[in-house]
C-alpha cells in the first residue's frame, strides 16, 4: 500500500494562502527550496486539485527558461515536469506535463491509488482536495513547513473534522529565517 502525504507551506496562524490567494508571505531559502525539490523527486504520484494545478502549471513548466533562474529552480522545474500527476476536477480539461484528469469520486480514486504498488502519493498542496482526503482518513503523513508570519485570514491548511486524528511527530527541522518543518504520521 502506498503512503499518502499532505504537505504545504503554512503561516503560523494556519493558512496556506492569505486573502486573495496571496502567497507572498513565505520566506524562501535555498535549503528550504531544496527540501521541497527533494520531496518532489521522491514522489511516485502527485495529487492536485484544480485550483493549485492551475497555479503550478502556469509557472513550473517553463520556470527553468526564465531570466535569473537559479540552479535549484531549474532542478525543481525538471523534477516537477517529470513527476506523474493526477488533477482532480469536476470538469474534463486538457492537462500536460505528465498529468491526467480524474473527474470521478475523489475518495474512491485516492483509495484505489493508495492500494496500487508504486512510490508514495503526495497531496503537494490544495487544501480543498486534502480536506476531502483528511475527512476520509486517507492521509498517512502531514508535512507542515511553518513560516513565522501571521496572515490573519485566507485558505486554512486544516479542515473542520468530525473526529480527532492522533499524530506522532517523526521529524522537526529548522530552516533559515525561522521556518520550521514538522512531519507527523497518523497514528492508526
Amino acid at each position: 500500500m502506498r503512503k499518502l502525504t499532505y504537505g504545504m507551506n503554512v503561516s503560523l496562524d494556519g493558512y496556506v494562502a492569505a486573502a486573495d490567494d496571496d502567497l507572498g508571505w513565505s520566506r524562501p531559502s535555498d535549503e528550504w527550496f531544496q527540501w521541497w525539490s527533494d520531496r518532489v523527486a521522491a514522489t511516485g504520484l502527485a495529487l492536485y486539485g484544480r485550483r493549485l494545478w492551475e497555479t503550478m502549471s502556469s509557472h513550473w513548466p517553463t520556470a527553468d527558461q526564465q531570466p535569473g533562474v537559479t540552479p535549484a529552480q531549474v532542478e525543481f522545474a525538471r523534477r516537477w515536469r517529470d513527476m506523474p500527476k493526477v488533477v482532480f476536477s469536476s470538469t474534463p480539461r486538457p492537462v500536460g506535463w505528465n498529468a491526467r484528469v480524474v473527474t470521478g469520486d475523489v475518495v474512491d480514486e485516492i483509495a484505489r491509488l493508495k492500494a496500487e504498488d508504486g512510490g508514495p502519493l503526495d497531496i503537494g498542496g490544495g487544501p480543498t482536495l486534502a480536506a476531502t482526503a483528511m475527512r476520509a482518513g486517507l492521509i498517512d503523513e502531514y508535512s507542515i513547513v511553518t513560516h513565522p508570519v501571521l496572515v490573519g485570514a485566507g485558505r486554512p491548511f486544516f479542515t473542520t473534522l468530525e473526529r480527532w486524528v492522533s499524530l506522532d511527530l517523526v521529524e522537526r527541522r529548522e530552516f533559515p529565517g525561522g521556518v520550521v518543518l514538522t512531519r507527523y504520521e497518523t497514528r492508526r
